[in-house]
């Protein structure tokens, strides 16, 4: 089996449901792929392992995953993830309701910094992502016209791929701001 598939398989059992057996699988995958060449890569398998314990409620861990994956960023460099990563760390810290946060690590702040990532990277999938984000909680903190006026023009931006995820998570969520704020 190629190394860089076993973290990518660990993540789709745990979005299936398989959380032990995915978690697991991804763990050594990484270990396996620390070993390779592959490190550049680290940061997006850390960003999937992150992602998997948050999945699985184990929020405190995915933010120490993602601390490993900023570490890697700032070692190798690479850093096509690193709005992902900031995104993911302000999910996981909504998760973390009642943990003591630093100012600078809110969820809002995560969401800004990877939403400022992905604009100055010109990654407009990860751009959508962030904007999801950042719109879910200021539509949860009573902002829908603000939450609004950031998705629109992200979501306009697309003229192909609405049958994919983000997309069509996007678009529901424009919809119900649309409906909430009465227009």
């Amino acid at each position: 089996m190629h190394r860089s598939r076993t973290p990518i398989q660990g993540w789709s059992f745990v979005m299936q449901g398989q959380s032990e057996a995915g978690i697991e699988q991804m763990r050594q995958g990484l270990t396996a792929l620390q070993t390779t060449d592959a490190k550049r890569a680290l940061p997006y398998y850390r960003a999937l392992l992150a992602e998997g314990y948050g999945a699985v409620g184990q929020t405190d861990e995915g933010l120490r995953v993602l601390a490993e994956a900023f570490a890697a960023v700032a070692t190798t460099a690479e850093r096509r993830w690193e709005a992902e990563l900031y995104r993911l760390q302000g999910e996981l810290l909504l998760r973390a309701a009642g943990r003591k946060q630093k100012a600078e690590e809110t969820p809002e702040t995560c969401f800004r910094q990877a939403l400022e990532v992905a604009r100055h990277q010109r990654a407009k999938s990860l751009e959508l992502r962030s904007a999801i984000s950042l719109a879910r909680l200021w539509q949860r903190q009573g902002k829908r016209a603000e939450a609004r006026a950031l998705l629109e023009p992200v979501y306009g931006w697309f003229t192909e791929g609405f049958d994919t995820a983000d997309l069509q998570e996007a678009k529901a969520l424009l919809e119900a701001l649309t409906h909430e704020l009465g227009n």
